[in-house]
């Protein structure tokens, strides 16, 4: 997974690009099919602002989150793409069941 970060009115830290590295490393566990992730940090006045777009097998995931602290607003921001990409797996998987549930009749 190619995770980019770009910041908007922020200067990216390396404690900052490292944060989130460990934040997206949790959601590829949960859906190993991701392409890349481009996320943007930005900062207006207090609001801080995490947004991603997320690349993925079958589809593209978009999420943001604004909070007064940046790391709060990148938390945010990965527990509602953990919730986006559970539910792109759950659609993924075949609900139906097999041919063991036909009845044969004699």
């Amino acid at each position: 997974m190619q995770i980019n970060v770009t910041g908007h009115h922020v200067d990216i830290t390396e404690p900052l690009r490292n944060y989130v590295n460990e934040k997206f490393e949790r959601l590829e566990r949960h859906f190993d099919n991701v392409k890349d992730v481009h996320v943007v940090l930005s900062v207006e006045k207090l609001r801080h602002t995490a947004e991603a777009t997320m690349h993925i097998t079958g589809g593209k995931l978009f999420a943001d989150h604004t909070q007064d602290d940046m790391y709060a607003a990148i938390d945010g921001l990965t527990d509602k793409l953990d919730r986006q990409i559970k539910k792109h797996k759950e659609k993924m998987t075949d609900h139906h069941r097999s041919e063991g549930s036909i009845k044969k009749a004699f």
